[in-house]
């Protein structure tokens, strides 16, 4: 896979993944965190490395690293303690990397995705997760509804969002382990994932706008359900 962009490259060295090798331009590759890289950063220009990356976003600097390494149901459901968020076929990669980035960031244990009509983790989703897809597992599941049942059986509680739901995001109690769940751009939560939740909750929406994006409405839930499992 080829990362692109300054903080993707810069946590793909940082997290555990294997760094093939960077190029960068010679402003980006002044960059602190790229001095003493091994092997040396191949200094090109940007239009090489637009070629090897096939986007123009990449801010001076790609690298070539290993495959996602996608965690197992098992591994995140494992002690039934924080917030995972699971997402019903979530298609855009910006979504899904703005996801990644506020689920890293407010402290949630994982990102669960289904197989079969989602996006994968790819050098998109890297770029859109500033490089936060390095640092938080990222589950594949082949049938979201039965990944909601075995965290439930495992001493999770699913909370499913749904702008029409008469519960209020901020009145639920989230405390022990949390699965929020998302719907899909535009569609919501399939009618089986909905079922499989312990609640549906809605964020009010007070504007003229009648609805927010997923990644938007995954970053408010995150925030009150982060807060409600941390220690006072």
């Amino acid at each position: 896979m080829i990362v692109y962009g300054r903080n993707p490259v810069r946590e793909a060295i940082r997290g555990p993944r294997c760094v093939e090798q960077v190029w960068a331009t010679v402003g980006a590759s002044r960059e602190s965190w790229l001095q003493g890289q091994r092997p040396p950063v191949v200094i090109t220009s940007a239009e090489e490395i637009e070629r090897r990356c096939g986007a123009a976003a990449h801010q001076g600097v790609c690298a070539a690293v290993e495959a996602f390494r996608y965690a197992s149901a098992d591994h995140v459901l494992r002690d039934p303690a924080g917030v995972i968020v699971a997402l019903d076929q979530v298609q855009d990669p910006q979504n899904l990397g703005a996801i990644c980035r506020s689920a890293e960031c407010a402290g949630a244990r994982a990102v669960v995705i289904t197989e079969r009509r989602a996006v994968e983790v790819t050098a998109a989703v890297c770029k859109a997760s500033a490089g936060a897809v390095e640092h938080i597992p990222v589950a594949r599941v082949r049938n979201l509804a039965d990944f909601l049942q075995e965290a439930k059986r495992g001493g999770w509680w699913c909370y499913g969002a749904d702008g029409e739901a008469p519960v209020a995001y901020d009145a639920v109690d989230y405390g022990g382990g949390a699965v929020l769940v998302l719907g899909a751009e535009g569609k919501g939560l399939r009618p089986r994932v909905a079922a499989g939740c312990d609640a549906l909750v809605a964020i009010p929406l007070r504007g003229r706008i009648e609805s927010l994006s997923v990644s938007a409405a995954a970053a408010v839930l995150l925030y009150a359900a982060c807060r409600s499992t941390r220690a006072p």
